[in-house]
């Protein structure tokens, strides 16, 4: 071995060592060390050179890129031996779905590999942090990194939020329009039911708020608000509901309406019937909150007097027939109960009428 880059290191009967600096490729191959003895002997052994890759570099990207364009970027890296292996990552996620290339260096026994990533440039890629990792034996654990950053133009994304979720008349509201786009988008243009704001002192516009004060039934209508950069335009729109103030405060006075009912029957009713109508303001539990309707058991205690009364009519104009028709047979049936035959029974009937005074009989 003649090479300035080989050393003697150590030389004795029993050993003999070399050193070998700034190790090439070239240096790969079969060593062997002979002991001339009769007979020689001799040892061998093979040295693998492992191709340390280059750094791997990406290609592909144009700044800025367009959203909804195709991107390809390609990771490349040369001299591995044997092939590198390469890995891409998006913001630390590893993205699995990409293409992989191996060309072998018939001269240096070396290889040359790439990976190419395809994918449509999207918004939330914007900022983004692509990287490209190389592997390899011969980094001792310590791969080789290329990052690149995304720059994604897109369109601006609009949003309108209220101040105010049920407003009223009187009151004031506030609407701001969100827009994000990239370029930054320029300021908004607010109109009410597709033209111009209608009432400039009432409606002030301040950058990309619009405040209304003092509501009413007019400002009723569809607010849009449209944001442009040079990519596009975007508009979203919101449409404004004034409410009556009556109407708001009905839902909390449906308690104290009961209540107030429940005291006026009270007073109706006599003092026999307030008992019953007081036991019966305690609410069922099981009934649905917020319903109104008829006391049924007011209405079954009328209807229950009514009944009453009736009954008790009836029974005393029975009396009073029964009584009155028992005097009128009485009196018929004098002076036929000693009559011997029909015809002087009813002479004695007819008779008895003279004396009718004298025989008067009543019923206790």
């Amino acid at each position: 071995l003649r090479d300035n880059r080989i050393e003697l290191v150590r030389a004795s009967w029993h050993e003999l060592s070399i050193s070998v600096s700034d190790v090439s490729l070239s240096d790969e191959g079969q060593y062997t060390c002979s002991l001339f003895t009769m007979p020689v002997k001799t040892s061998k052994a093979f040295l693998t050179v492992l191709g340390v890759p280059e750094k791997p570099q990406i290609t592909g990207f144009t700044s800025p890129v367009m959203e909804g364009e195709r991107m390809q970027l390609t990771c490349k890296t040369s001299g591995s031996k044997p092939a590198a292996d390469i890995r891409w990552f998006k913001n630390d996620k590893e993205v699995k779905d990409v293409k992989y290339l191996k060309e072998e260096d018939a001269v240096r026994k070396t290889f040359t590999v790439s990976s190419t990533l395809d994918f449509l440039a999207d918004r939330s890629d914007d900022g983004a942090v692509v990287s490209c990792r190389v592997d390899h034996e011969s980094l001792n654990s310590t791969p080789q990194i290329a990052m690149q950053v995304l720059e994604i133009h897109y369109t601006p994304l609009v949003k309108i939020i209220s101040s105010n979720s049920w407003p009223e008349e009187g009151q004031s509201i506030i609407l701001t329009c969100e827009s994000k786009g990239k370029p930054v988008p320029e300021p908004v243009l607010w109109t009410k039911d597709g033209g111009e704001l209608p009432d400039p002192e009432r409606m002030v516009v301040n950058g990309r708020v619009l405040s209304i004060s003092f509501l009413n039934k007019t400002d009723n209508g569809t607010y849009r608000c449209e944001a442009k950069n040079p990519i596009g335009r975007n508009s979203t729109e919101y449409v404004l509901i004034v409410h009556d103030v009556f109407n708001t405060l009905l839902p909390t006075t449906v308690i104290p309406s009961l209540t107030t009912a429940t005291v006026t029957t009270n007073v109706a009713l006599t003092a026999s019937t307030t008992t019953s109508a007081t036991a019966t303001s305690i609410r069922d539990p099981n009934a649905l909150a917020g319903q109104t309707g008829p006391d049924h058991a007011l209405i079954g205690g009328i209807v229950a007097v009514v009944v009453f009364v009736t009954l008790c009519s009836i029974i005393l104009l029975g009396r009073y027939l029964a009584r009155h028709k028992g005097t009128y047979l009485t009196n018929e049936a004098k002076g036929a109960e000693d009559a011997p035959d029909a015809d002087t029974a009813i002479i004695n009937a007819e008779g008895s009428q003279v004396n009718a005074e004298e025989k008067k009989e009543y019923f206790i």
